[in-house]
């Protein structure tokens, strides 16, 4: 959640971070009541308990009738008590509600309006020219069955629509690239975690994830737990509850594991191939710092990513995305988009993200600096989400012959590996 002293004390700063977003304002002034009769049904409660308090000290004083009048007036403020109370409990509640339902400050770096107004900041690698080269090049659905990589027949029958099978040199091509992206965070002096797919509501809450993301969540039925989109959810809850030690900070965790999602909203997109799939898995960056650093943070998370893209041999481009399409806690994101040959466009691949105080504000995690107990900031970015990454290599890095070249820095990973070839020749 943001910080109420902002809300308090520079309210049209939060007004106007809502009109970046895209946002109405009315929540603002619904949180800002919702603060002021807080403040006032704990005035009462505590204005009624204090009376309470005095009434006790002389009704032992007391005699006769005085002490039956006084027994009689405790009665009254008793139930009096009780229901303010209540009330404050109630305001109490209208105020949480209010905050968590705020969205974090977008930056002033952030650029303005929705989905499509992103700043291209870099262009990375120049897209192959396949016409200069003389042949069409086939998307990842045709490579994947000439090279016995994909099987999305199978994935539909057993599992649903969105679903697949890695295998083969597909499967291999996954192990390839999880232990390429963990050596990276590795040699970074990230700490490397397999982290639950499973979480409690508080987590997934925790994190901003059952806010405007929370139809594309799956629940557990039966049981109160959340399958993960992404890992960033228990990274963000791995220290919750915790007074950390401000001199170790930053805490940096390459986390592994698959992640869920129902692609709500997506209807008719992407419907054919791995790009946008149900459950896929991920390595992801996240680290717990300072907020007075996260901003350099940021950049080195997206230096780390764009180094993971380098080694693919990869062609890109980084945008800073528009306020309107930032998630609930982020106040800025880069995404890394890999040039899809079929597709003829930059597509995701990899985003990062300053989240600041937000998610550590839910979660209760803070930090000791110098004997003060005071915030920490927390930042995630995707080094590499393996099904969109198998897609761009298997594109970019495609022959005539329906062989797909390994780019250098995979070949250790696939046993010395050059050259993914067709099962059987062409069209087997």
């Amino acid at each position: 959640m943001i910080d109420p002293r902002i809300l308090r004390e520079d309210p049209d700063r939060v007004r106007a971070a809502q009109a970046k977003r895209g946002l109405s304002d009315e929540v603002v002034d619904q949180a800002l009541a919702a603060d002021a009769e807080r403040r006032r049904a704990i005035l009462d409660f505590e204005g009624k308990r204090a009376e309470q308090k005095q009434l006790g000290k002389l009704i032992p004083q007391a005699q006769g009738d005085e002490k039956q009048a006084l027994l009689a007036q405790t009665k009254t403020l008793a139930a009096e008590v009780k229901a303010a109370e209540a009330a404050q409990t109630a305001a109490d509640e209208a105020w949480n509600a209010a905050l968590l339902s705020l969205p974090n400050l977008a930056s002033e770096e952030t650029p303005e309006g929705g989905e499509d107004d992103f700043v291209v900041l870099e262009t990375v690698g120049t897209p192959r020219d396949f016409a200069a080269e003389g042949f069409e090049p086939r998307d990842h659905i045709e490579l994947g069955k000439l090279l016995g990589a994909i099987d999305l027949d199978r994935g539909a029958k057993v599992s649903g629509s969105r679903f697949y099978f890695l295998t083969g040199v597909g499967a291999q091509l996954e192990f390839a690239l999880i232990n390429l992206a963990m050596e990276q965070a590795r040699n970074a002096g990230f700490t490397q975690v397999i982290a639950p797919a499973l979480v409690r509501p508080r987590a997934m809450d925790g994190t901003g994830f059952l806010g405007q993301a929370a139809d594309d969540v799956y629940k557990i039925e039966g049981d109160d737990l959340y399958l993960v989109g992404t890992s960033e959810v228990p990274m963000a809850a791995y220290h919750s509850d915790e007074i950390l030690d401000g001199a170790a900070l930053p805490l940096r965790y390459a986390s592994f594991s698959p992640c869920f999602r129902k692609e709500a909203g997506s209807h008719g997109k992407d419907t054919k191939g791995i790009i946008r799939v149900h459950w896929f898995d991920k390595v992801e960056m996240f680290v717990y710092t300072t907020t007075e650093d996260s901003y350099a943070e940021h950049q080195r998370l997206l230096a780390w990513e764009k180094e993971f893209l380098d080694s693919l041999e990869l062609a890109y481009r980084v945008i800073d995305v528009a306020a309107g399409d930032l998630g609930l806690s982020a106040i800025r994101k880069f995404d890394c988009e890999a040039w899809i040959p079929t597709q003829g466009k930059y597509r995701e691949l990899t985003s990062t993200s300053n989240c600041t105080e937000f998610q550590t504000r839910r979660l209760d995690t803070r930090a000791r600096y110098d004997g003060q107990v005071g915030p920490v900031a927390t930042l995630n970015g995707t080094l590499c989400a393996m099904t969109r990454t198998i897609v761009a290599i298997l594109e970019t890095h495609q022959q005539a012959d329906g062989s797909v070249r390994v780019p250098k820095a995979l070949q250790p990973h696939l046993g010395g590996l050059e050259v993914l070839k067709p099962v059987g020749g062409l069209g087997g």
